[in-house]
């Protein structure tokens, strides 16, 4: 697949996360919940998860932002869910690498994922990739 090709399949990816969210909401009940936002360009986010015996059994979030930055929380909340607290932190240091153009762990099946690969090369953008992890990693450490 050229180059084209594939960066016209990850923006359709960006975009399907952005126009159809997964996990768009909040849990209720015995849930932590977490507000975080990017004051440099107003991206702001409401995660609530539920942990379980060191388990993420559920992730919602809620907010409003760029495609970025809400594609990012979608595939975020997909990806951690049924997931061990520690196997959620090392997703989130291999997404943190991933948008800093470093060498990551591929020992996981990133899924969609993947898609904000491109963002590495623009920096202005990485803080709204990470958002939504920074968010989860603050809220399973508590």
């Amino acid at each position: 697949m050229s180059f084209n090709n594939l960066d016209q399949l990850y923006r359709s990816v960006i975009m399907d996360h952005y126009k159809n969210p997964r996990n768009k909401g909040s849990l209720e009940t015995d849930a932590v919940t977490i507000d975080m936002n990017n004051p440099t360009c107003g991206d702001r986010i409401h995660l609530t998860l539920k942990v379980t015996d060191g388990v993420v059994e559920d992730a919602k979030f809620d907010g409003e932002g760029c495609s970025i930055s809400m594609s990012s929380a979608s595939m975020m909340t997909q990806i951690v869910k049924g997931k061990k607290v520690e196997e959620a932190l090392e997703l989130a240091d291999i997404f943190s690498k991933m948008m800093m153009g470093e060498e990551y762990n591929d020992k996981y099946d990133l899924e969609d994922v993947e898609a904000l690969q491109g963002v590495s090369q623009f920096p202005a953008r990485i803080k709204c990739a990470t958002l939504a992890w920074k968010a989860m990693e603050k809220g399973v450490k508590e």
